[in-house]
């Protein structure tokens, strides 16, 4: 698939584009056509079902591309249907604490066994051995997911363990989320992770993980609130994400899209892989991957951070705080995953430094991350600018941004 996506974003790119341009001068009208384009591509070459494509500013939704696929199955998408973000659910997260920090709750390099004593007495794989840690875990390392605590630690042959504390995947297809029925809160979860080893020393490497997890659980002691009420009444309510939340009542499970799955074992769109049960049953909030949300929604939370931390007029955040998460901390991650080099991570969102690599012309310094489902955004500071794509399929690709990247701002020079 990521050949296939690879070829499709250059193949389009050539045949659409005479000329390279910034993506200031191009013609609006243009990358509106260039985008619709690209959406019925993904579709056309089974990558997608419906899909849709913000393009927004500090003032608002720009430009909205809807491409449906009109297949048995499918669902029409438009700015209020729902989507599991999964791993858009961590810029969420990491903007919550950064709101903590500015009222003075915490240091970043406070030890968390400072908040949470279970993590005072920590151990670390070393080969064969499980010895004591000899470095702190501070926040700063659950921000910029250098704890040492992975998704996937608790894996056999590719197939993820049924003990696994660690794994957010469950072990088939039809399977719920394990955390969500294994713990009745964030507090229960943090005692058993705890437990398990550390991969390496805080802080000595990065290692994409359970972090979010427990930051949920440190806003909760910070503020003396539950995780999901710091979100609805600091970030929620005054961004007007009126859809966007860790549990579904049954008007909203209507707006839910199907997952659209090409694989081996299935074929064709279902609600049977709805991993995460986003019942109201479970105060099992995980801000890794845990909520819904809206195309509406989401571009308020981007509009938000392209807009220096202020909503039509209310300050969220501070530029400062934004600058600190996209202040890169590890160099040329994404290539540890598997894609081009040129890009760093920060507080849980990557940094670019160099588009070439991916061959696109975006500038240096746009930020943003993706879902599982294949939901994607970033944020571009040069142009004011930010672009959200939202979805709902598996298997997960990170070629889909890339090229719509090459999309918006031509390959690279």
């Amino acid at each position: 698939m990521i050949q296939r996506v690879a070829s499709l974003a250059l193949v389009f790119v050539v045949s659409c584009m005479a000329v390279h341009v910034a993506a200031q001068e191009v013609n609006a009208e243009d990358r509106a056509a260039r985008i619709k384009a690209y959406q019925r591509k993904i579709i056309n070459e089974e990558i997608t079902g419906s899909n849709l494509v913000v393009v927004g500013s500090a003032s608002g939704v720009e430009d909205l591309s809807i491409v449906n696929s009109a297949r048995p199955g499918d669902r029409d998408v438009d700015l209020k249907t729902v989507f599991p973000i999964w791993s858009m659910s961590k810029p969420i997260t990491i903007v919550a604490m950064m709101t903590l920090h500015e009222q003075g709750k915490f240091d970043w390099d406070d030890p968390v066994a400072k908040y949470l004593p279970c993590f005072s007495s920590l151990r670390v794989r070393h080969g064969d051995e499980v010895r004591d840690a000899t470095e702190k875990l501070t926040i700063e390392h659950l921000m910029a997911h250098r704890s040492g605590w992975s998704y996937f630690s608790g894996w056999e042959d590719g197939i993820p363990n049924n003990n696994s504390v660690k794994n957010p995947v469950p072990p088939g297809f039809h399977r719920p989320h394990p955390n969500q029925t294994r713990f009745n809160d964030l507090q229960s979860y943090c005692e058993e992770i705890a437990k398990e080893p550390l991969e390496f020393e805080p802080g000595s490497q990065f290692l994409y993980g359970v972090n979010q997890a427990i930051l949920g659980r440190l806003v909760e002691v910070l503020s003396g609130m539950p995780f999901e009420t710091y979100l609805a009444n600091t970030l929620f309510k005054p961004l007007r994400m009126v859809d966007t939340s860790f549990v579904m009542d049954e008007a909203k499970r209507a707006r839910f899209q199907p997952l659209w799955i090409n694989s081996e074992h299935l074929k064709g769109y279902t609600f049977l892989l709805n991993e995460l049960t986003y019942s109201p049953e479970s105060s099992a909030h995980f801000g890794g991957e845990g909520l819904v949300s809206t195309a509406s929604d989401y571009s308020n939370f981007c509009r938000m951070l392209v807009s220096g931390g202020v909503f039509e007029g209310k300050r969220i955040l501070t530029q400062a705080s934004i600058d600190r998460m996209t202040k890169p901390i590890s160099v040329d991650i994404m290539s540890e995953m598997g894609q081009p080099r040129g890009m760093d991570m920060g507080y849980s969102v990557f940094v670019m430094r160099d588009a070439a690599p991916e061959g696109n012309a975006a500038p240096t310094g746009i930020f943003g991350w993706s879902g599982y489902h294949n939901t994607h955004f970033w944020v571009d500071p040069t142009n004011g600018m930010y672009v959200l794509w939202m979805s709902r399929a598996r298997e997960f690709s990170f070629e889909i941004p890339q090229g719509l990247r090459a999309v918006i701002y031509g390959a690279a020079k």
